[in-house]
């Protein structure tokens, strides 16, 4: 798909008008580095189904099944860099323009596009590094990986035993809290919530532009598919992130 230059000068003009701008990515803004897409048609799920968080803390099998798949998925991650769509996001952040990234994603993108960490909210957290689930100990993936390869299954954590998970959030796991408060504080602050690649079908981190929208702020959507919020935004934009955002920074 493609927009029409009339529909970016309208971004760039809504950027310019907004006193704070909160950003909400999903995985549109990350397969343009290379990372792949879990739920889209042809997506990773459609041909694997994902691991339940009860089975994952039940099973051994499926704990090493569910390492072995992020071991699998190590080389997009570790070479994927943070596209224009991010930096274009870094920009707005470090100009004080936007306050939070909210974000569907787990890539640690933002991050490397230059995003403090206290910006970034992310619901369904992080796979660059692991979690003990007993005492919340952080862990490298490397070192996990080293174990892996040499033993056929992952550590427990080295502090209190407890099982090691990436630091995501998983079907059947629940949200973060902490995460989820912020996320509806910047939301409720935000006079333009600037959807980014999501196609907002997951609950409940779909609600936060319907809040934002119910709460007074303007709502602009830039995704390559339509979505079902599409009808309630201000403006919608059905193209890539990164050409989209390049042309409305270069406007605004």
């Amino acid at each position: 798909m493609s927009h029409n230059p009339g529909q970016v000068e309208t971004l760039a003009a809504m950027l310019r008008a907004a006193r704070r701008i909160v950003v909400f990515t999903g995985a549109g803004i990350s397969t343009e580095s290379g990372i792949p897409d879990f739920r889209s048609p042809g997506g990773i799920w459609t041909k694997m189904a994902p691991i339940d968080f009860q089975d994952f803390v039940a099973s051994a099998e499926m704990r090493r099944e569910a390492w072995r798949r992020r071991f699998a998925m190590e080389e997009s991650f570790a070479t994927a860099a943070p596209n224009a769509g991010h930096k274009a996001v870094a920009k707005l952040i470090a100009a004080g323009r936007a306050s939070h990234v909210i974000t569907q994603n787990i890539d640690n993108l933002h991050q490397d596009s230059g995003v403090p960490e206290e910006k970034i909210v992310e619901l369904h957290g992080n796979t660059r590094y692991a979690k003990c689930l007993d005492c919340g100990t952080r862990m490298e993936i490397e070192p996990i990986r080293t174990h892996f390869e040499r033993r056929g299954e992952p550590p427990d954590c080295s502090l209190c035993g407890g099982i090691v998970k990436t630091a995501t959030i998983s079907f059947g796991q629940a949200m973060p809290q902490s995460e989820m408060r912020r996320a509806e504080a910047a939301t409720l602050a935000c006079d333009l919530f600037l959807v980014l690649g999501s196609s907002l079908v997951v609950y409940p981190a779909a609600g936060f532009p319907l809040i934002a929208k119910r709460n007074g702020a303007k709502l602009t959507i830039v995704n390559r598919e339509r979505t079902e919020q599409d009808p309630v935004a201000d403006l919608v934009i059905h193209d890539a992130i990164s050409k989209v955002m390049e042309e409305a920074m270069g406007w605004s």
